[in-house]
């Protein structure tokens, strides 16, 4: 049993990891604006958040997991994020805050399996102790919004400013001294041997011989191509039309990902995997609709788009998590989950990325962007991956995690 210290130790780490993440990153996009970045430029910043996601499996396969302790080694790299991210605040031309923001979240991505490695090192029942443990990790996103927009703002708007990552460099300071004082969580896989195909998840292309996975995974890489539009532009979108306090108020998507965290048991037993993936698909097709056609006269459009954010999040990526866990058998499950990381926040939310970059860039107007075009552009991309995967897939799996694992 997991002692009610080292769950609130655990709990405070993953507070602050989310917390760092959420100041910087959902108010980028508006800040870069300000500083006269083209939606291209845009979307090559966020583009290094993907990367990052790809090159975190090797550095932490590679080097973290067999040479140092994982506490030690994230507080080192959340240390150096500090640096990197003050630094970016200094800077004001595109070239540099790409490149310093490719070297941040190589770093910062590797951190978020280190934090991982750490809490499950520590638990005696993961399937219901880490739940616990990561939802705290939403709450911290959700403060970092509502601090951004009602502490640090002080009755204006400090979204297009550089206090929003500021704050994030202190509160990656904060933790990377607080890792520290974590369990001690000594490296695993100390002396043996790894290979590319072990650190990419490539042992795992077995699975593919097996059609439902097969089309589960190319599904999941395309259908984040339009998901990675949310994710760069949706703040920028609502600066631009004239909401006020936007990061608070995005917050209301990560509580909705909270609630609806905690209801998919119920709705998993129900609908089953197939229909659970293919509701978190269309309600991202829901949610562009929303926005395509909301405005300040029919706010509440938007704030339905902004609550469906636990639908599409939870439905989509933690149902695939479930689906890839009962699929694969226990020698390849890590491999599994870093070939699907892979796929999605890898390689299908960068290509996203870029893309949305350059359709910004192409709807730009004397006062603005078309904004109704650009959001209705993704609609249709995810409403025809959703409808392929419709009448293709057929696995009607409706097995927990903890029934793969029996």
């Amino acid at each position: 049993m997991m002692s009610q210290a080292t769950y609130a130790r655990l709990s405070t780490m993953m507070f602050l990891q989310f917390f760092v993440w959420g100041a910087w990153f959902v108010t980028l996009g508006t800040y870069l604006a300000s500083l006269g970045f083209s939606g291209a430029d845009i979307g090559l910043a966020y583009l290094t958040n993907n990367i990052g996601a790809i090159v975190a499996p090797l550095f932490v396969g590679m080097v973290a997991d067999r040479f140092f302790a994982s506490e030690r080694i994230t507080g080192v790299m959340h240390l150096f994020g500090a640096g990197v991210l003050y630094h970016v605040t200094t800077l004001d031309e595109a070239g540099p805050i790409i490149t310093w923001l490719l070297v941040y979240n190589s770093a910062y991505m590797s951190t978020l399996a280190l934090a991982n490695s750490i809490s499950f090192a520590q638990m005696t029942d993961p399937d219901t102790q880490f739940p616990k443990v990561r939802v705290w990790g939403t709450v911290g996103w959700i403060a970092a919004g509502l601090t951004i927009s009602y502490v640090l703002a002080g009755g204006g708007n400090v979204e297009a400013t550089n206090l929003p990552m500021t704050m994030a460099a202190a509160g990656s300071a904060l933790l990377g001294l607080y890792c520290f004082t974590l369990p001690h969580t000594p490296p695993a896989g100390r002396g043996q041997p790894v290979s590319a195909g072990n650190l990419l998840g490539l042992d795992a292309l077995a699975l593919m011989k097996d059609r439902s996975f097969a089309l589960f995974a190319a599904s999941s890489l395309l259908i984040c191509i339009p998901l990675a539009f949310y994710y760069s532009f949706a703040n920028l979108y609502l600066n631009e039309i004239g909401m006020t306090e936007v990061a608070g108020k995005m917050t209301l998507g990560q509580m909705s990902e909270a609630g609806f965290l905690l209801l998919m048991p119920f709705f998993f037993r129900r609908l089953g995997v197939k229909w659970m993936l293919l509701v978190g698909m269309l309600a991202w097709v829901v949610r562009y609709v929303f926005f395509a056609w909301g405005s300040l006269d029919l706010v509440g459009l938007l704030y339905l788009g902004i609550l469906l954010h636990g639908v599409c999040y939870d439905f989509f990526f933690v149902t695939g998590q479930i689906y890839v866990d009962g699929k694969a058998s226990a020698e390849i499950r890590a491999s599994a989950q870093g070939l699907i990381a892979l796929l999605t926040y890898g390689a299908g939310m960068a290509i996203g990325t870029y893309v949305a970059g350059q359709v910004v860039d192409l709807f730009a107007t004397a006062d603005g962007h078309d904004w109704t075009t650009i959001w209705l552009i993704p609609a249709v991309f995810a409403a025809v991956i959703a409808a392929l995967f419709a009448i293709t897939f057929r696995d009607h799996s409706t097995t927990t995690t903890a029934g793969a694992r029996s």
